[in-house]
């Protein structure tokens, strides 16, 4: 993988974990691994306001170097595609601020370099977020509470796979939920690019049972340290930046 790989977790849940570990506390481990834990809330289409239940949505995403939306189920399939870009332009953005400071010194960011090496900028980032390797992990909260809400998470699946497809780098997702009857959090697909067998894993998704967060985010975030052999971002990715902004100078 060229160009490295940014590696995300996407949690789609509709309320507060109310079992085990604190999911905050977690999601900041995770984010010490490189990898970023993006969370959506989901609300039911009647409600007015955001519930008690999902104000740790946004918590658990800062912690985790992400990036969150609460959202009706009706507005999920857009939700999903456009917080998954965005965290990774946001991972990339890091790594791009941290090769400014090596170059330039400790207080550049992008915003203070020159215009005209600012458009180089902007361009090797553009590109890097089309070309480089994207591994999604998609952690999908199952909870009784989730019931009328699978239709939409399905759906929002389906078109999210399809807008990776487009990309030009290569990409990899697995998709776990949690809880299940025997286990907190239990594999549903296994790292894959393959698009055609998202339509094997929706009939095994079965809803019921409490929100074990915390546990979930840890046990799904094991599933990086799988056979795939990836250059996480800061790596092979980092020295496409380096390259490309000294030539820029």
């Amino acid at each position: 993988m060229g160009k490295g790989t940014v590696r995300q977790i996407l949690l789609i849940t509709d309320g507060c974990s109310n079992q085990g570990e604190d999911p905050i506390s977690v999601s900041s481990e995770i984010a010490q691994q490189g990898i970023s834990v993006n969370v959506i809330g989901v609300l039911e289409d009647d409600q007015t306001e955001d519930p008690v239940g999902l104000s740790e949505v946004n918590d658990i995403a800062e912690a985790g170097n992400g990036v969150s939306r609460i959202v009706y189920a009706d507005d999920l399939s857009e939700t999903v595609q456009m917080v998954t870009k965005q965290a990774m332009n946001q991972t990339i953005q890091g790594y791009v601020n941290q090769e400014l400071q090596q170059i330039f010194g400790k207080e550049t960011d992008e915003e203070s370099l020159p215009p005209s090496t600012r458009g180089e900028v902007q361009e090797v980032m553009e590109e890097l977020g089309e070309t480089c390797d994207l591994q999604v992990m998609i952690l999908v909260d199952t909870s009784a509470s989730m019931q009328n809400k699978m239709s939409a998470v399905k759906e929002a699946l389906d078109d999210l796979i399809l807008s990776l497809d487009a990309r030009a780098g290569n990409h990899y997702f697995s998709i776990y939920q949690f809880p299940t009857r025997k286990q907190v959090v239990k594999e549903l697909l296994d790292w894959t690019s393959d698009g055609n067998r998202l339509a094997k894993v929706f009939p095994k998704f079965a809803v019921g049972g409490i929100t074990p967060t915390g546990i979930a985010l840890r046990e799904a975030a094991k599933a990086f340290h799988s056979d795939i052999e990836d250059d996480v971002m800061g790596g092979a990715a980092y020295d496409v930046v380096d390259s490309s902004y000294r030539q820029s100078l």
